[in-house]
């Protein structure tokens, strides 16, 4: 009995074997020949004229390399897919890609993307993107110079839309976006940047270790280097290795694994990830050295130390548009400080923010990855989306700091057929990003010091070992060099040129043709998943110890007080080493307007009275609804002389009655009688859209219930004993005047 138990579970373990092996050599012939696609695939992309992985058709607008300063940028529209219909009354969108290592069209992936997003929201779109090789001589700021003849193309071509185009900045676009709006604040609509790094010192310690990569190289030198032997061009694939080297265990294991184990139902998905992960880019050496000088090392963007060559300051603080922060606990690259930090650089408090006129409008994501914040459907299906279609609503926020939140729809609304969420923008204080955690004034000086130290070191490096470098190096070793990088060679070993693939494709299509799989419950499929999880963790185990030395290292070396002393960072002081310096001429300027404000309050007519009464109401909910928006919309499109307001007229009514408000809401208040008419119709009229408008998230509540009713006093009318069904909005709109 026990030899014939025993006999059966040997029978059934060498037939699990005998699966499980037949299993595995399959899928490592259709990994390997799903290698050689990966080759193949990638010389025929880098063999394009543009190589992009945009999903859509596009058409060329402008190419930057016909400009007065020429660039390798080109401005595209893209094209509808058959069925989706475009307003060319609503304002376009234009989508700026990240040149940092890969090639563009990240932002049009997929359908689900932030081109595709903006399109079913019904605005046009455009795509900035670029070719993989810099046009000679080509600076930072010429591309930023191109960018804004995009912007006014982009303008002049949709004259009847309602506002200014839209602009989303991903990644390292994000922040040319963020200078070019701070130089020519004119030419842009609301400003969405999405895993931007803009204050590059920031995040927690133990948490966010890429940061301190500069100080440990020595600064910038090493980046000048790179460039030297490069013959003037920089490299990205260098660029991406950073981006590798941050998540070991994905880049030296899961990524390979996850196609080898799934090769049935993954190579698509691999395939066209690989295509833009693989589309290499070069920089000029001197625009990477500007990204690493101001930005990565210098932290110059956001305390305005960056000038353009005509001596212009890039002024964070110049920007007029509203700005739409989207980032992610989740992000390794671009933490919610880096993402969000800047605000404290420049700012002393939310009162100051809305000094300067300045709407901020941020989310953070808990959970996904860098390049999910760009790239995931999720994210688009939910945070793009919204701030597609709710772009309008977010251009008419009063001035401020906001935080985006998203509710689950109850239930099926009819305003909003597409979308599964609402958004409301919830008042939010400086408290609130510092919660999210960042530096202290010690580790403001650590940082300090690690440029001032680069900027020794980069200069050391110009004096005595540039010329020998530049001297020794030609563009034909410069060119080998760059084939010769180790992510190139990745691609094109498996690629047509390598003569021991040749037996791939037979092997490969038998394998499809006679492909078994185990079965999942066999011992050996468990136990290749069980090694699996193994390496994952020996691999995340060695990159928090090298990440926890780095740290270390770093805080040590940098945190020496004679170090401190001796590139001239006060060793005791308690004060940000690098803060935006304030204006006395803006201090005047503001004094001056809210004395235009206090002497215009009491002037106006029915339609400032009943804007401030609306924003009176809305200030004591600190938090402002798209669904209220959405009914000073219909207003807008049913009222016969609402239609006379447009967007741009209705932005600036709300914000000059908003900050009547703030300097002085009593006098503001008691004003609204004597902008409203005689007629008790009318007033009985404009009461009924407040009441629509205020009430369309749900019924007032607390503080702004009690404010509703103070506003019934002042036009006229006692508070009802019991509550009348409201009309409908369509139905009184045309009364308003």
């Amino acid at each position: 009995m026990d030899n014939d138990v025993t006999g059966r579970m040997n029978s059934a373990l060498i037939s699990d074997a005998t699966s499980y092996l037949v299993d595995a050599a399959q899928r490592w012939t259709l990994f390997l020949d799903a290698m050689h696609k990966r080759g193949l695939q990638y010389e025929a992309h880098m063999a394009e004229p543009a190589p992009n992985v945009l999903d859509y058709k596009a058409e060329l607008v402008v190419d930057g390399r016909n400009l007065p300063r020429p660039v390798n940028y080109l401005l595209v529209r893209i094209l509808p897919p058959e069925g989706l219909l475009v307003d060319e009354a609503k304002r376009p969108f234009m989508v700026v890609d990240p040149r940092a290592g890969h090639g563009p069209g990240i932002g049009g992936f997929k359908a689900d993307s932030e081109i595709g997003v903006a399109m079913n929201a019904g605005h046009p779109a455009y795509f900035v993107g670029f070719l993989p090789d810099p046009v000679p001589g080509q600076t930072i700021e010429d591309i930023a110079r191109a960018e804004a003849v995009f912007l006014e193309i982009v303008a002049a071509r949709h004259p009847q839309a309602e506002g200014k185009p839209c602009v989303i900045g991903n990644c390292q676009a994000g922040w040319a976006v963020m200078m070019l709006a701070a130089i020519r604040p004119e030419l842009f609509g609301p400003i969405i940047i999405a895993g931007s790094p803009l204050s590059y010192w920031a995040g927690v310690q133990g948490v966010n270790p890429m940061r301190y990569s500069g100080g440990l190289l020595g600064g910038s030198w090493l980046t000048a280097l790179t460039g030297d032997l490069g013959a003037g061009i920089f490299d990205g694939a260098w660029l991406v290795q950073n981006f590798e080297n941050q998540n070991p265990a994905n880049t030296l294991w899961t990524k390979q694994y996850n196609l080898y184990s799934r090769i049935d139902t993954e190579l698509e998905r691999y395939l066209g990830f690989e295509k833009w992960w693989g589309g290499h880019v070069t920089l000029n050496a001197e625009e990477m050295q500007f990204i690493v000088d101001e930005l990565f090392v210098g932290n110059k963007l956001a305390c305005g130390d960056i000038r353009t060559s005509d001596g212009t300051t890039v002024d964070l603080r110049n920007i007029r548009s509203p700005i739409v922060v989207l980032c992610s606990r989740g992000d390794n690259i671009t933490p919610p400080q880096q993402a969000l930090d800047w605000i404290l650089d420049l700012y002393d408090s939310v009162d100051e923010i809305r000094s300067y006129g300045q709407t901020i409008v941020y989310t953070v994501h808990d959970r996904i990855g860098h390049l999910g914040i760009f790239v995931s459907s999720s994210v688009a299906r939910k945070e793009h989306r919204e701030f597609a279609s709710n772009i309008d609503f977010i251009d008419v926020l009063p001035p401020g700091l906001y935080e985006a939140i998203f509710e689950p729809k109850p239930g099926e609304d009819p305003d909003h057929p597409a979308s599964e969420w609402f958004m409301r923008c919830e008042a939010r204080d400086l408290d609130d990003i510092r919660a999210l955690g960042g530096n202290d004034p010690a580790d403001e000086r650590r940082f300090a010091t690690a440029a001032r130290v680069s900027e020794i070191n980069l200069a050391l490096y110009r004096a005595y070992l540039q010329p020998l470098v530049r001297a020794a190096v030609n563009p034909a070793m410069a060119e080998m060099g760059r084939k010769l990088h180790p992510l190139r060679l990745g691609y094109e070993m498996f690629g047509a040129q390598n003569p021991f693939l040749g037996w791939l494709d037979a092997a490969a299509e038998e394998a499809r043709a006679e492909r078994r799989p185990a079965a999942p419950h066999n011992p050996f499929l468990k136990a290749q998943e069980q090694f699996s999880r193994h390496m994952v963790e020996a691999l995340e185990g060695y990159r928090k110890a090298v990440e926890h030395q780095a740290e270390l290292t770093f805080r040590t070396v940098y945190g020496l007080p004679v170090l401190q002393a001796a590139v001239g960072v006060d060793p005791g002081s308690d004060v940000r080493p690098r803060s935006a310096p304030k204006s006395r001429l803006h201090a005047e300027l503001i004094a001056k307007r809210i004395a235009e404000l206090r002497a215009n309050i009491t002037q106006g007519g029915l339609l400032e009275g009943a804007v401030r009464a609306m924003v009176y109401v809305g200030m004591a909910r600190e938090s402002a609804d798209e669904r209220g928006f959405e009914a000073i919309r219909r207003l807008r499109l049913n009222g016969e002389h609402a239609r006379q307001l447009t967007l741009e007229r209705f932005k600036a009514l709300v914000r000059e009655q908003y900050f009547m408000l703030l300097i002085d809401p009593s006098a503001a208040i008691a004003a609204i009688p004597g902008l409203l008419p005689e007629d008790a119709g009318k007033r009985q009229d404009i009461l009924t859209l407040l009441d629509e408008v205020l009430t369309a998230r749900g019924p007032l509540e607390g503080a702004a219930a009690e404010r509703f009713e103070e506003i019934r006093k002042l036009f006229g009318e006692a508070p009802p004993a019991r509550r009348t069904p409201r009309p409908r909005l369509a139905a009184v709109a045309g009364k308003e005047s």
